[in-house]
Parts: C-alpha cells; structure tokens; sequence
C-alpha cells in the first residue's frame, strides 16, 4: 500500500478499524499488519524506553552538577517549554510524527538543559559575587540575577547561531535520505527559538522568585523601607 497525505500509524490504525466494522473472518483465519508497520512498532517501543531513560539520565547529570534537587528540577520543568518552537515547526512544516522526529527532540532536550545550566551557572556565580559586599537583599539580588543573565546574552546569542547554521545544510538538503536528516534537523531549529528565549527570560524570573523565598522577613522589610526613603528623597 502506497500512502499518501497521511502518517503510516494513523493510516493502519483507520485500517484496522474499518476491517473490524466491515470484513467477517471465517474460523481458523487472521490478519496481520505487516511491512513497514511493524518497523514502526518496534521503534516505537524502544522510544518508549529511550525517552523516560533519557530525562533520568538528564535530571541525574544535573543533580550530580549543582548538588541540589531545586535547581534540577527547574531545569527539567523548563524542558517542556523549551521544545513548543519544536512542535511550532513541525506542525507548520505539516510533517508527521516519526521516529526522525522524536529523535530531534531528544537531541533538543538536551541542548535545552545545557542551556538551562549554563544560565543557572552564571547566576549563581553573580549572587555569589554580591554576597561577598554584604547582607543579600531583594534589591542586591535582583541586580545581582540581572548582571548574570545579561552576561549570557552574546554567548547564548552565538550558540543559537551556529547550531542553526550547522543544520541548515541538512534541513535544506534534497539528496538521498534528506526527508530523514530533515525531520531530524527540524525540531532542533524550531527549538532554538524558544529555548533560548525561555533560559534568557523566564528562568531568571523563577530563580528569582525561588531566591527571595530564603530571604528573612527582616532583610525584605529593611530593603523596602530604603526603597521609600530613596524614592521620597528624590521626590
């Protein structure tokens, strides 16, 4: 059966059931779904073991990196968010969901951690250098979460650019095995949108929020009533 306009699982499962509703076996006959069908099954089934395994892997290497479950864990909640370009992409380039396809989403949720741990590396590395001046407070910390996320920026910046620039050639390709490296190359492109949007943006807001948690209630009181007094002077 040539298929066209339709994924190889959508178009055997609507087969399936229209055989079901339409066609009586005599006693003693079976049908089996053969070809390339069962190729997807098994890859499918070893997807199913690679992909939990793959964000254990991930969520023990950073554990193992920062020594601390909160900070692994927010890197792992910004995962799913990080792949949305992915998913942007692959719906408007209108290609179905294949075994090409998760593997680029597992090459992107890995770069999307490395991200999320470098951003995290930086920040802590500019809270540690406030700390240092004296008493943390919720105005030295956010001025100390700013300088590190601003620091990013230009590495971040080179990064997006050259993982694009190196899958470009293959996203763009029409030789043999392109409709393969494509729907590889597509969730990873489509994820250097959004995942670095997300590190730049979203986790420094989170890491701030998480931080001014353990400040105490008498340092916040302290920095806001210095806040007012600065604010009046002014005025």
């Amino acid at each position: 059966v040539d298929i066209r306009g339709a994924d190889l699982g959508s178009y055997v499962a609507t087969a399936q059931q229209a055989v079901r509703e339409q066609v009586e076996l005599p006693a003693g006959y079976s049908i089996t779904w053969s070809g390339q069908y069962e190729y997807m099954l098994r890859a499918q089934n070893r997807l199913n073991q690679v992909i939990p395994l793959t964000l254990v892997i991930i969520f023990v290497l950073l554990y193992l990196t920062f020594r601390h479950a909160g900070q692994a864990l927010l890197v792992m909640a910004s995962l799913p968010f990080a792949l949305v370009g992915g998913f942007w992409l692959i719906f408007l380039l209108d290609f179905n969901l294949s075994v090409a396809v998760g593997v680029g989403f597992i090459a992107l949720a890995g770069v999307a951690a490395e991200f999320g741990v470098v951003m995290l590396v930086y920040l802590d590395n500019a809270l540690k250098d406030h700390a240092r001046e004296g008493p943390l407070t919720p105005t030295i910390l956010r001025a100390a979460i700013m300088e590190g996320a601003v620091m990013r920026v230009r590495p971040k910046a080179m990064t997006v650019a050259t993982i694009i620039a190196g899958l470009m050639p293959i996203f763009l390709g029409t030789g043999t095995g392109s409709e393969v490296m494509s729907r590889i190359a597509a969730p990873m492109i489509g994820g250097m949108i959004t995942a670095p949007l997300l590190s730049l943006f979203v986790i420094p807001v989170i890491y701030l929020m998480w931080k001014e948690r353990g400040l105490s209630e008498p340092e916040r009181d302290t920095d806001i009533n210095d806040e007012r007094h600065a604010l009046s002077t002014n005025t």
